[in-house]
């Protein structure tokens, strides 16, 4: 990573930066990196054009760096999942670029919306009258994106919603229909029947709607191919590094390294117990040390892992705590590992899909599972 800081977003309880000195760990944002991975997803596509998905706040990134990072590379269009990310969003960078709120919008709340410059992802017939009605009352042909279910049963107009208004033109007065999309359930297993069933869903729901663009593909769909890109494709996951295509190398950049920050060290004799509820007992005389971080950060209390420090695997020992990690120091050189210095737990020596890994889950999960208590460093960008 670029060792230069661009930034600090972390915040006190009430609202100032956090110092790195107040902090009990760091946590490093290459926004280069971010930026190399936009450009090797649009190369992929081949000249369609590339939304980024920057919910749940920018995967715990932070939405308004990670977008204006983008901006720089030509993105003008980003998603969010709810309509309060996107007024934020929308306050963070400006007028220019279209913003889309994907879980549509909650009932009444059409005016802030429209206030925002904020386009609906219209999920059923109920959101699509209330969307209408909004554009009558300002006068406008407000832009929507419609979403069917494709066969995720998650969101989006059920198919027989969507056939119920096929032809009929008038539902649509007042919307400008700019996409019609639909969202893959097993694209990470490019081999799954599902894929090919969802797109030929897909074709035969937005034929019976409006003509507009249309998109498909999330991080991993876009490794599905020219049939799945369509007109838009919308990254998230990729974006910041975590891999689209897990069966195979990781085609993406690494983007975040999180260090923490050792409060303790300390020897212990063979049958000490060790952490909450004695999980665990030393077999024999050990070196640990303990790190200012826990489940409060983000850090899964089932995980299973480790921390590195300069290349050496320090191993947890015992459970999680909320602000605290006991650590199996006693590879390394009496002395080495001080008060104050950082152990790495993601980065070279581990990658989120590797802490993924160990925790039984997913990098998603990882990255917007961080907590707020970081020193944020932004690097690159």
């Amino acid at each position: 990573m670029n060792d230069a800081v661009n930034g600090d977003a972390s915040k006190t309880a009430t609202g100032g930066p956090i110092s790195e000195a107040a902090a009990g760990a760091i946590l490093t944002i290459d926004l280069s990196a971010i930026r190399e991975n936009y450009r090797r997803l649009n190369a992929r596509l081949g000249g369609v054009r590339c939304a980024g998905v920057v919910k749940a706040d920018g995967y715990g990134l932070g939405a308004g760096q990670v977008a204006s990072a983008l901006m720089k590379e030509g993105c003008d269009i980003f998603f969010v999942a709810l309509l309060a990310e996107g007024i934020a969003l929308r306050k963070a960078i400006g007028t220019g670029p279209e913003i889309y709120v994907l879980n549509g919008l909650p009932p009444g709340s059409e005016g802030e919306a429209v206030a925002s410059g904020l386009r609906a992802v219209i999920n059923s017939g109920a959101q699509l009258r209330a969307w209408r009605a909004a554009g009558h009352r300002v006068g406008q042909r407000l832009p929507a994106a419609i979403q069917v279910d494709s066969g995720m049963s998650r969101l989006g107009m059920a198919p027989p919603d969507v056939e119920a208004m096929a032809g009929d033109t008038a539902v649509f007065d007042g919307i400008g229909v700019r996409y019609v999309m639909s969202h893959l359930a097993c694209a990470d297993e490019p081999h799954h029947p599902a894929n090919e069933q969802q797109r030929g869903a897909f074709e035969r729901l937005r034929a019976m709607l409006p003509g507009a663009l249309a998109s498909l593909a999330n991080s991993s769909g876009i490794f599905l191919g020219p049939p799945y890109h369509y007109d838009l494709a919308r990254p998230g996951a990729a974006l910041y590094g975590i891999n689209p295509t897990p069966a195979e190398p990781n085609p993406m950049l690494p983007v975040v390294r999180l260090q923490a920050k050792v409060a303790q060290t300390r020897g212990v004799e063979k049958g000490a117990g060790i952490g909450y509820g004695h999980t665990y007992h030393a077999e024999g005389p050990l070196s640990l040390a303990t790190i200012s971080f826990g489940y409060a950060d983000g850090w899964l209390r089932r995980s299973a892992s480790a921390a590195w420090f300069e290349g050496t695997r320090l191993p947890f020992l015992g459970r999680v705590s909320m602000d605290s990690i006991i650590l199996d120091i006693s590879a390394l050189p009496p002395g080495k590992l001080r008060e104050g210095d950082l152990v790495e737990l993601l980065g070279p020596s581990q990658s989120v899909d590797d802490a993924a890994g160990h925790a039984g889950t997913i990098g998603y999960e990882i990255l917007a599972s961080l907590g707020t208590r970081f020193h944020r460093r932004y690097v690159g960008g």
